[in-house]
């Protein structure tokens, strides 16, 4: 057992993987010589060369371009987008090219692509470098949408990931990346579509992903102090979705919260939300909360981008007034 930070584990998990199978390459700007603009790929090409660790020039299409023409052909890809944000300049490729193609030619053309990408805010990155788009991606059929809070499940689920036939939209929570846990020496491999709870609890259920599992989990101590009982759920994949999980939580606690940094409108938590009410309306003693960023760009300013995003003090007052 080894303790890394959420970045190393980034590289742990891509190094076990490109170890696994020699067809597997990785493309990115800055990727390979500088280790990554988050230090995330730092070693990996001193291991696996300048051939399967390759820059590229600052074009997303033509990032996402080449690795979907290396998947069709045969050769696993990696690759990076250095912000989520930027998703939105090869978004074209993403949802209408690499989602439709086992779709658009009966199963006969797969496109084995992961990509990685940075995704939230915290970091004072203002408008255009902080979104938490990952609803972004759970909307589009062909995706897989898989966002991890600790570096066990960063290695493990980038495992899953680049081991899955279709494309994976890999998200890295940048204010996790210097946090440190354990991870296991032998190769880690997890799954997708399994949510994790990350804390026992009999009076609410809260499903957070990213950023705000530890928030949550935070918030939950302190409402333990005050008698409340919360489960915390780490939804981990959003698509697949473990639903049972969900519903089993909110079969014992009655209540149910989400946490999610995205903006409130058609945040990942809506759909949740309609699951849960659809799935599970009979067991359900109040109405569900969400717990959202506001439906605005996100500002660079300390102060503001700290009242935007759910901290553990609005988690803990919004639960504590919910069950009041």
């Amino acid at each position: 057992m080894a303790e890394l930070t959420y970045r190393e584990a980034v590289a742990r998990g891509i190094a076990q993987e490109m170890r696994r199978d020699p067809r597997l390459v990785m493309l990115g700007e800055d990727v390979a010589a500088a280790g990554g603009v988050f230090k995330t790929t730092v070693g990996l090409i001193d291991e696996f060369g300048p051939d399967r660790v390759r820059d590229t020039p600052i074009s997303e299409q033509a990032i996402l371009g080449a690795a979907m023409g290396a998947a069709m052909t045969g050769i696993p890809v990696i690759a990076e987008i250095m912000f989520s944000d930027f998703l939105a300049v090869c978004w074209d490729i993403v949802a209408n090219e690499m989602a439709k193609s086992r779709y658009m030619t009966g199963g006969q053309v797969s496109v084995p692509v992961v990509i990685r990408t940075a995704n939230g805010g915290g970091a004072r990155f203002g408008a255009q470098h902080s979104q938490s788009v990952e609803n972004w991606c759970m909307m589009i059929p062909g995706l897989k949408v898989v966002a991890p809070s600790t570096p066990a499940d960063v290695v493990g689920l980038m495992a899953a990931s680049v081991r899955d036939p279709d494309p994976v939209v890999f998200f890295e929570h940048k204010s996790l990346l210097g946090t440190k846990a354990d991870v296991p020496d032998e190769d880690v491999v997890d799954r997708l579509g399994e949510a994790v709870v990350r804390r026992e609890g009999t009076d609410c259920t809260i499903a957070a992903l990213a950023l705000m599992v530890p928030r949550a989990l935070e918030a939950a101590d302190r409402l333990a102090e005050e008698g409340i009982s919360a489960e915390v759920i780490d939804v981990r994949s959003l698509v697949p979705l473990d639903t049972r999980t969900l519903l089993a939580s909110v079969e014992k606690t009655g209540r149910f919260i989400t946490v999610e940094e995205n903006p409130r409108l058609c945040g990942w938590g809506a759909e949740l939300a309609s699951i849960v009410a659809d799935e599970a309306f009979w067991n359900l003693d109040g109405p569900v909360v969400r717990i959202t960023t506001p439906h605005i760009p996100l500002p660079a300013a300390e102060s503001l981008e700290d009242m935007s995003i759910p901290t553990v003090d609005r988690i803990h007052q919004t639960v504590r007034t919910a069950l009041a």
